[in-house]
């Protein structure tokens, strides 16, 4: 059992509201908690007791800096804190917070999102590697309204390659933006092979699905109305990967996204048409490239080749640093491990058969009184 007192003026906020955050603290570390006046109890295994006294002690520190604590950050302390016990949460909450527009923060959650903030704003150009669920491209995206917010660049350029299950722009009808713009989005143009020509509806029902993630983010960083107005006068431009040859890229945040499915030539081409007062982050998941077989990836490349040029960073995600329902870091495991020569079951520790034969099956199967049949 360990006692952790409190002093009275930060309690409301430490505790939160109906004392959310001590129950949050309670389910997360996996202790129970209790307060009786100023004095908070902890008690669970002398481990765990450790870290929740340690996660309370500092999130003290944070309300006394000046920092208001939100729903969900004590999750994003706890899983700070079992990372690095040597994490101090008031640096990471106070230092880490990204101002994307006026009165709107984004508070990354884990380390990881931490260095990938820090590459952004010291570095011109960023590669961000790793599993779906990670923040790549929402964190990428919200860098980039940072910088058009506060008027240190001119536009935000968001790109991406065109090359999904083999796909042809040319025979999707509608006008040269219309084609491209659901392929420069934040998801797969085409999905379990359908082709959107074909899909019913006009152009803006085919499309619509495909601009949603992009649409999502925006708006959670701008309001509905800023965002489209910035989307109407080209301060956020839609630019496909393969037509930017040629261009030079002046006081732009141009994100290319999806960046596995790059070619080698489209990965130089793309890394040459950075202009002054630019940068550019780079996001892709190298474990999930649609290019044709035999065809290198960009992004895979690019690790070996520009990986030791000054001023270029590379921040690396796994599946510890995915912000979606937590199954999506198992499963993203269990492929890791399926890929590495480990079935899943085996890894859990599980050698269990998952089939069963017919005789199995009538064993188990309950007796069905006759007269309930009827």
């Amino acid at each position: 059992m360990r006692k952790v007192a409190l002093p009275e003026e930060v309690l409301i906020d430490v505790f939160g509201h109906h004392d959310e955050n001590l129950r949050a603290i309670e389910k997360d570390v996996g202790v129970r908690v209790s307060a009786r006046g100023t004095e908070v109890t902890v008690q669970g295994d002398p481990e765990k007791e450790a870290l929740a006294a340690n996660l309370i002690e500092q999130l003290v520190t944070v309300v006394r800096g000046g920092y208001a604590l939100k729903r969900g950050d004590v999750e994003i302390a706890a899983r700070l804190l079992r990372d690095n016990r040597q994490a101090v949460l008031h640096e990471f909450f106070a230092a880490g917070r990204l101002r994307a527009t006026n009165g709107r923060y984004v508070t990354p959650k884990s380390i990881n999102q931490r260095l990938y903030l820090d590459a952004i704003r010291d570095s011109d150009l960023v590669f961000s590697i790793g599993p779906a669920g990670t923040g790549k491209t929402y964190l990428a995206v919200a860098a980039a309204v940072s910088h058009l917010s506060e008027k240190k660049v001119d536009r935000i350029i968001l790109c991406r390659p065109a090359v999904e299950a083999g796909e042809k722009l040319g025979f999707l009808p509608g006008d040269m933006a219309e084609k491209v713009d659901p392929y420069i989005l934040c998801r797969p143009a085409v999905e379990a092979g359908e082709k959107l020509g074909f899909l019913p509806g006009d152009m803006a029902e085919k499309v619509d699905p495909y601009f949603r993630p992009l649409y999502d983010a925006l708006y959670h960083l701008l309001d509905r109305e800023r965002a489209n107005s910035q989307l109407e006068r080209g301060a956020i431009e839609i630019a496909p990967l393969g037509f930017m040859r040629g261009r030079t890229l002046n006081n732009s945040f141009v994100i290319l996204d999806e960046a596995q499915n790059t070619t080698s030539e489209q990965m130089k081409m793309f890394l040459t048409r950075l202009g002054n007062n630019s940068k550019a982050v780079i996001t892709g998941d190298v474990t999930q490239v649609d290019l044709p077989p035999g065809r290198t990836s960009g992004l895979i490349e690019a690790q070996s080749v520009v990986a030791s040029v000054s001023g270029i960073r590379f921040v690396y995600f796994d599946e510890s640093d995915v912000v979606r329902h937590p199954l999506v870091q198992s499963i993203i495991k269990a492929y890791a491990e399926y890929r590495n020569g480990r079935a899943p079951a085996e890894a859990n520790g599980d050698h269990r058969r998952h089939r069963t034969g017919k005789a199995d099956r009538q064993a188990r199967r309950p007796s069905v009184d006759p007269a309930e049949r009827e």
